[in-house]
């Protein structure tokens, strides 16, 4: 007959124990070695664009007009006013949009068309950008002109889908306890939805839009074929006329065969870099803040 195991034997390990205790050490091993080499590629990466581009940096050259192409002097001001307002264009955009499909996807479509709207949003976040591009070319720019609005058009394509997902997860973090406390009260569907789930995860849609908008930022493709013959000097003619942006003067200025070019786009590369990361370091905060809050 087999013994029958004593319950107050002292534990010993055996093979299968240290065989997986290995595995174990091994995993943890090559997830930190993952997350040092993304780190350092993030270091040499930044490191990359200011030793390049640190010749350029000043005052001037975040306020001064564009520079004629070969001719030194001139800054990015126009470009920085211009990448601004393309965003916060596209923001106005695509944050109404997103957050309202977003809203009928998690609060009142059925399981089969919200699993509908997960996929289509997961295909217009694989799209390539340029096919984007095409798409405001044929719509907006072809046989009229280029402008800012058809540009931030094309950066809000791009945003949708970021901000309605987002939204979507930040929704689902929303205790489901309020939303029936809410409807035990008597309040319709529509008012639990606007006056307590929709406040309650406000934190977390700002910093998604945040994100997206910071990721809309440095896209080119879409402002390719949309508003790339701009003046060098300010412009606030937003419908009327492409604005300067600092992805396309990027783009321009690598394609010169002058030195005092390639110093200006790795300058220009570096701020727009520094926003980015400005950003998704205040987004991520945010999001931390809005998630403790809604853990209380």
């Amino acid at each position: 007959m087999t013994a029958l195991l004593d319950p107050t034997a002292p534990l010993t390990a055996t093979g299968n124990l240290r065989r997986r205790e290995a595995i174990s050490r091994l995993v943890r091993g090559c997830t930190t070695a993952a997350t040092l080499i993304a780190v350092a590629v993030l270091v040499l990466v930044v490191y990359g664009v200011f030793s390049r581009g640190v010749s350029a940096l000043s005052l001037g050259f975040l306020t001064e007009d564009l520079p004629e192409p070969g001719h030194a002097g001139g800054g990015i001001g126009p470009a920085l006013l211009g990448t601004a307002m393309l965003a916060l264009a596209a923001t106005l955009i695509a944050m109404p949009l997103g957050v309202l499909i977003a809203l009928y996807a998690s609060e009142f479509a059925g399981a089969r068309v919200a699993n509908a709207i997960r996929l289509v949003l997961d295909l217009m976040y694989g799209l390539p950008t340029i096919i984007i591009g095409l798409f405001v070319f044929g719509l907006m720019v072809n046989h009229h002109h280029q402008s800012g609005i058809a540009g931030a058009v094309g950066l809000s394509i791009v945003m949708l889908p970021l901000i309605a997902r987002s939204t979507q997860e930040v929704l689902a973090l929303v205790p489901h306890t309020l939303r029936e406390a809410s409807e035990a009260l008597g309040m319709s569907r529509w008012r639990t939805v606007g006056g307590v789930v929709l406040p309650a995860a406000s934190g977390g849609i700002v910093t998604g839009t945040i994100l997206a908008g910071a990721r809309a930022a440095g896209e080119t493709a879409p402002l390719l074929l949309a508003t790339t013959v701009f003046a060098n000097g300010y412009t606030l003619d937003f419908f009327g006329k492409a604005v300067p942006n600092i992805p396309i003067m990027i783009f321009t200025l690598s394609e010169e065969a002058s030195p005092i070019g390639f110093t200006r786009a790795w300058g220009a590369a570096f701020v727009l870099l520094v926003f980015i990361l400005l950003a998704n370091i205040g987004a991520r905060a945010l999001l931390a803040r809005s998630r403790a809050k809604m853990a209380r």
